[in-house]
């Protein structure tokens, strides 16, 4: 097989230039179509089991440090639709998804957790999902973590991330540390902790390589059909708009792990739409800036840690990356007091409620390359995001803030406990400014075929040799950063996917 442009060579990781294929050149027995923690996860474990396997990317192959995280140039680099996506409806919500190698684990802040008990029984009663218990997931969880370095910070939180705590703290509220994919070292010359986050790019990805896997970047694919007992995956070069061209990719397999819009659009195209894209769910989020007296933001801090988990599953509340640059943003709402962000950052930070409320399809339009994402919520969702701001603000007073500037458009400055009351008790769906990181759902796994797209392993119903494995599979709100549970199921699936392999070909597993 020729090599092609974009291709890492499994020994020398460098990247060939040599042309994209012509239409029949590219073969694989499986083909993973996106490279995000569900597809990097299920690529690293079938390349490592002796699969010919080759990793499709829509978005460019950059290294971890290609651009400062959360800065203009990472959001131009490796976020789709430069870091704005909009989710259409009585209330508008702003999404965000990576598109690049590694997917959103090279965007995201990296944060971790399991889904607790109760979320994955809730999955199993309602979807018929087997193989999917708190005890039969831990093996999961555990190989992934070993792989990603999951970590705890290793001394004292940052100041923005301790004023959440002991916010908490006073009120009696729970709070804990979140771990994250990150390790840690101290700088010889500061001296002070410095965080590396431990994305796709930096774990799954470079094993998947040393494996012999093949990684295509800059491909995006565009239609699915058998041909020949096979699947022809339609595909078109991303070079550059000159150079753009089609060609087909021929697999025995197909795993789809585009994320939770991508892949419902993907294969709506390729006409297999039952139950597809009908159950987007999503954590909607709305932020608050909060201004101190003091100074609680000084530059080179580690990245904030703590949530508030009192209130689950109905809301939780955390804190975020609270540069200047992304104060400004978090302050739309409020024009008027943007200059505060010039004057005041260092005793500024970002604070956020979010919920499991909200619902949405994914659909698809003609000539429109992207997904057409409708949302809605009921009154009962906005007003647990009145009663989690609210809640929010009562645990910043208590950590000593002086100002709060919540996402609604034309609320006022809060200024006290008393203001509070200002916040309305179900939040305007016209004025509230929600946004969305974590995105699932649209093709649920299970054995319940009235509302699952998959069996319980991700094969999809009524198709041979066609999988999911990324965010869409997970079939209702996770409560938690869903990061984690992605790839364990991911891992889960792909160890299935072996087995199976291994006793149809009269192997030992």
């Amino acid at each position: 097989m020729p090599m092609m442009a974009g291709f890492r060579h499994p020994a020398t990781n460098c990247l060939p230039e040599m042309a994209m294929p012509s239409s029949g050149d590219l073969k694989a027995e499986v083909a993973i179509i996106g490279a995000g923690p569900g597809g990097a996860v299920t690529a690293m474990l079938l390349a490592e089991a002796g699969c010919d396997v080759l990793l499709l990317e829509e978005g460019p192959d950059l290294p971890l440090d290609s651009a400062l995280h959360f800065s203009s140039d990472e959001v131009a680099q490796k976020y789709r639709n430069g870091g704005v996506t909009v989710g259409i409806g009585e209330a508008k919500m702003a999404y965000v998804e990576g598109r690049c190698v590694g997917g959103g684990s090279e965007v995201n802040r990296g944060l971790y957790s399991r889904a607790p008990a109760n979320v994955l029984a809730a999955w199993r009663r309602d979807f018929l999902i087997d193989g999917l218990t708190d005890a039969e997931m831990k093996s999961h969880y555990e190989a992934c973590e070993q792989v990603a370095r999951v970590s705890n910070l290793p001394g004292q939180a940052p100041p923005l991330s301790q004023r959440l705590h002991e916010g908490a703290s006073r009120l009696g509220w729970k709070a804990e540390e979140i771990p994250r994919l990150v390790t840690y070292q101290r700088d010889a010359k500061s001296g002070r902790m410095i965080g590396r986050k431990q994305s796709m790019t930096e774990t799954f990805v470079p094993r998947f390589i040393q494996a012999g896997g093949r990684l295509l970047p800059g491909a995006r694919a565009l239609r699915l059909s058998r041909y020949g007992g096979q699947w022809q995956v339609r595909t078109r070069s991303l070079e550059n708009s000159k150079s753009a061209r089609r060609f087909d990719l021929m697999a025995k397999t197909v795993i789809v792990a585009g994320g939770a819009t991508q892949t419902p659009v993907l294969l709506r195209r390729s006409g297999i739409t039952r139950n597809i894209g009908d159950n987007l769910r999503f954590h909607p989020m709305i932020k608050v800036v909060a201004a101190f007296s003091e100074e609680i933001n000084p530059p080179g801090q580690l990245d904030p840690v703590h949530q508030i988990k009192q209130f689950d599953p109905r809301f939780s509340m955390g804190c975020s990356i609270s540069s200047r640059p992304l104060l400004a943003l978090a302050l739309v709402d409020h024009p008027e007091h943007l200059v505060e962000v010039e004057r005041n950052w260092r005793h500024m930070g970002i604070y956020y409620v979010q919920t499991t409320g909200g619902r949405g399809v994914v659909r698809t339009l003609p000539a429109f390359s992207d997904a057409f994402v409708r949302l809605r919520y009921s009154s009962e969702d906005m007003r647990e995001l009145g009663e989690g701001l609210q809640k929010l603000g009562e645990c910043l007073f208590a950590a000593g803030a002086v100002a709060l500037y919540p996402g609604i458009a034309g609320s006022p400055v809060l200024r006290s406990l008393e203001d509070l009351k200002r916040i309305p008790v179900e939040l305007p769906k016209e004025r509230a400014s929600l946004s969305a990181l974590h995105l699932f759902s649209t093709c649920p796994m299970g054995e319940n075929e009235f509302r699952c797209a998959t069996d319980s392993f991700g094969k999809v119903r009524g198709t041979d040799g066609l999988y999911v494995s990324d965010s869409s599979l997970l079939p209702g709100a996770t409560i938690v950063n869903p990061q984690g549970s992605v790839m364990a199921i991911a891992h889960r699936n792909a160890l299935r996917f072996i087995e199976k392999r291994a006793v149809a070909s009269g192997q030992r597993y």
